[in-house]
């Protein structure tokens, strides 16, 4: 499973290092100032930051993460990279189905697969500010996967900004800290704009530092189309903390959990 994954994430990194090259080329013809658009200056810089962002550090951060980062739940999500990435502030008892009709009725819509096709919409969407409903996601892993279901939300038809959620499906013999039985674990954050990773330097969305707000929207929405028939909030799950994700964007919690449970029949 794990040799799986970094297969398809090697490929995955291949397409997003294609259409960051694109990206850089609409950079350097529009914004980067005619003094520096000389070939060998952009050529260098250009080089020199795609094998360092998605070739070197990636490696080297990969060789690091198997030393420190623990092998077990956490309530951290991992970037493909070995980071740590999103926090888990959210579960939920229900099935696919259901977890489907669920989001769809509360006005969340399913994210694309990550493909050269979906990431070039993606980037020029993003370059021409055109709505992309759908847009992909990048992966994380829990449980040593990918998310098995992502969805959004769109702010005012920016592709730049929008509410996003990972859910990944527990086996049947796993349980949460506290001995708490649930058929879904989740991530919610807000995408606030769209930068370069601190960590890596690849082009990403970044994220609003208030996860928790974003965890309670969710819920809410649910809330709000009846979409739902119960949730639990656990204070003190988590210990409070202030960190940073994957990309290096600052976060921070009050460590509850909530779990959801759905509705059989909508």
């Amino acid at each position: 499973m794990r040799r799986t994954f970094h297969v398809a994430a090697s490929i995955k990194r291949l397409v997003l290092f294609a259409v960051s090259l694109a990206f850089i080329f609409y950079v350097y013809q529009v914004i980067l100032p005619s003094d520096l658009r000389t070939g060998q200056i952009a050529l260098s810089l250009i080089a020199g930051w795609a094998f360092s962002a998605y070739f070197v550090l990636p490696r080297i951060h990969r060789l690091l993460s198997l030393l420190y980062v623990p092998d077990y739940f956490i309530g951290r999500t991992r970037t493909a990279d070995g980071l740590l990435g999103d926090q888990i502030n959210l579960a939920f008892i229900g099935s696919k189905s259901s977890l489907r009709k669920s989001m769809k009725r509360a006005g969340w819509i399913e994210a694309e697969p990550l493909s050269l096709s979906s990431s070039w919409r993606m980037v020029w969407s993003i370059i021409r500010r055109r709505e992309y409903p759908d847009a992909p996601m990048s992966d994380l892993l829990m449980f040593d996967r990918r998310q098995d279901l992502a969805f959004q939300k769109q702010v005012d038809g920016n592709p730049r900004k929008r509410h996003h959620v990972r859910f990944w499906r527990t086996d049947k013999n796993w349980y949460m800290p506290g001995g708490y039985r649930v058929d879904w674990v989740a991530a919610a954050t807000y995408d606030s704009a769209v930068g370069l990773s601190m960590f890596t330097l690849q082009f990403t969305h970044r994220i609003d530092p208030n996860i928790d707000q974003e965890r309670d929207y969710l819920v809410d929405t649910l809330s709000e189309s009846d979409a739902i028939s119960m949730h639990e909030r656990i204070e003190h799950f988590f210990p409070p903390f202030i960190t940073r994700n994957g990309s290096g964007d600052r976060f921070l919690t009050d460590g509850s959990m909530v779990i959801v449970t759905l509705k059989r029949k909508l």
